[in-house]
């Protein structure tokens, strides 16, 4: 059995979950989130816990059951407390402001600046006069996804480390030029 499918998920107080075919709904303070349970994989609710479960030992079955059990958690926690990835901009210059409630202005180094469509669901805040982004959002999965494609825009410079980095972000710079007389 998978260590990780096999343990259950504590449901906290005012989530509700419904089993439809192969789909299961969480329903939260925050909103709601739908998760597709592929054929194999069983699911069921006792005593305030989901339990995932397999029908068979087939391969395939087996992959599925700790990812299935992970992504009903990770609804579960999405729903209540919700997901945030913070966004260093580093770089004389560089800055990101919000324009309204889901469009980013991005001022990277370039000779425009870039606009980015934030996706439903997601909301941005811009601190430190703009240098730092916060993104937050129910689903783990567009909140990170959101994250790197604006760290891509303009990835943190090998040299300097100029550019959109995630908060914490170690960095490994090369040295310059080492051909200085003597």
């Amino acid at each position: 059995m998978s260590r990780i499918g096999r343990k259950p998920i504590k449901l906290p107080e005012g989530v509700n979950v419904e089993t439809k075919n192969n789909e299961i709904m969480v329903k939260g303070p925050k909103g709601q989130l739908n998760v597709n349970v592929p054929q194999g994989i069983t699911t069921s609710i006792e005593d305030g816990n989901i339990r995932v479960g397999r029908e068979n030992n087939l391969k395939r079955t087996k992959a599925f059951h700790g990812l299935v059990r992970s992504l009903l958690l990770n609804s579960v926690t999405g729903v209540t407390e919700g997901f945030s990835k913070t966004l260093e901009i580093v770089g004389t210059g560089y800055k990101a402001e919000l324009n309204g409630n889901d469009k980013l202005k991005l001022t990277l180094g370039f000779s425009h600046t870039v606009d980015f469509n934030l996706p439903q669901g997601i909301t941005a805040k811009v601190e430190d006069r703009g240098t730092l982004l916060t993104l937050e959002g129910i689903n783990k999965q567009v909140v990170g996804e959101t994250a790197a494609n604006i760290r891509k825009i303009r990835k943190p410079d090998a040299y300097k480390g100029k550019g959109v980095r995630y908060r914490g972000e170690e960095l490994r710079l090369k040295p310059g030029k080492a051909g200085a007389k003597k």
